[in-house]
């Protein structure tokens, strides 16, 4: 009977995390009932074709300058040319290729720095609730300390030691990441670690690897997955205030945040080269949070049953 029990909640852990046959009906049907979650895949999946066709969607090279083209307005402007439909910065370069691989680069460090953080922090918070003990009160004394510090100012503060390079951002950004993963495992781990299926693997002699990975680790993957779209949009707004502050990608690597900073000190009479990165740092933001919420609704049952 305890080698049943056990084998009924791996399997039910598995359905859960992966979705049986029968789940795909129900995400279509709440798709066409969350139109913010459909405007957000629409809004994510523009900036990933962006960024994966850059070289054939750019019109021009994003570092080449030309001063001959210094500070045109956008091609339905007078001045306007076809060359750079969304104008030019004051070195000629193009401001929609800038966009253009601009995404790749806020994408990159988004999505390698939530990865490398909810790895981390996933790993961390499940040893911690798992164990317990001194285990846990070092491993959240660890992330009490990071979190007492504002982590724009820690990410400032880190950037600024190790130096602009793209290496050391997503570093940074992994750095001020891992703890939000850390804090919500570890109490989603408290509470099935007392779980009966947890109790039976015990009773035939699963090793605590086993019980962490193969029976409580399924269990995290929905919260999971909704911390990590939500910081993937936070990854991109903190990315691009360090570029705007100058500790960012060092140039002349196209960043949408560096775009707002050189737009800045022309914003009265070019107002192109800082409205239209930002318009697209707003339009991925907003695209990541409303499919993070409908992914939280999507894989919460006490939701999707409201809905």
């Amino acid at each position: 009977m305890t080698t049943s029990t056990t084998t009924a909640g791996t399997a039910t852990v598995a359905q859960r995390a992966t979705g049986g046959p029968g789940r795909a009906r129900p995400s279509l049907r709440f798709l066409r009932r969350s139109p913010l979650m459909t405007l957000g895949m629409f809004l994510v999946g523009l900036v990933v074709l962006a960024a994966v066709l850059a070289p054939w969607v750019g019109t021009r090279d994003p570092i080449q300058q030309n001063l001959a083209l210094s500070n045109r307005p956008p091609m339905w402007q007078p001045r306007g040319t076809a060359q750079a439909p969304l104008g030019t910065d004051q070195f000629g370069r193009d401001v929609w290729s800038r966009i253009v691989y601009g995404s790749q680069i806020s994408l990159a460090i988004g999505t390698a720095a939530s990865l490398i953080g909810g790895l981390v922090g996933v790993t961390a918070g499940l040893v911690a609730g798992f164990y317990g003990g001194k285990v846990d009160t070092i491993v959240m004394r660890i992330v009490d300390l990071n979190l007492a510090f504002p982590l724009i100012l820690l990410a400032l503060a880190i950037a600024a030691i190790l130096g602009p390079s793209l290496q050391n951002l997503i570093l940074v950004m992994a750095l001020t990441t891992w703890m939000i993963y850390a804090r919500v495992v570890r109490g989603i781990t408290l509470s099935i670690r007392e779980r009966e299926f947890i109790q039976a693997a015990r009773a035939i002699g699963a090793v605590d690897t086993r019980i962490m990975f193969r029976h409580i680790l399924p269990n995290l993957f929905a919260p999971v997955m909704v911390i990590w779209t939500l910081e993937l949009a936070r990854v991109i707004l903190m990315e691009s205030a360090l570029s705007f502050l100058g500790v960012g990608v060092p140039p002349p690597t196209p960043t949408w945040g560096r775009m707002l900073a050189e737009g800045r000190s022309v914003l009265t009479t070019a107002p192109w080269i800082a409205t239209f990165p930002g318009i697209a740092i707003t339009l991925t933001v907003l695209g990541v949070n409303f499919f993070g919420d409908g992914l939280r609704d999507l894989l919460d049952p006490r939701l999707r049953k409201q809905t």
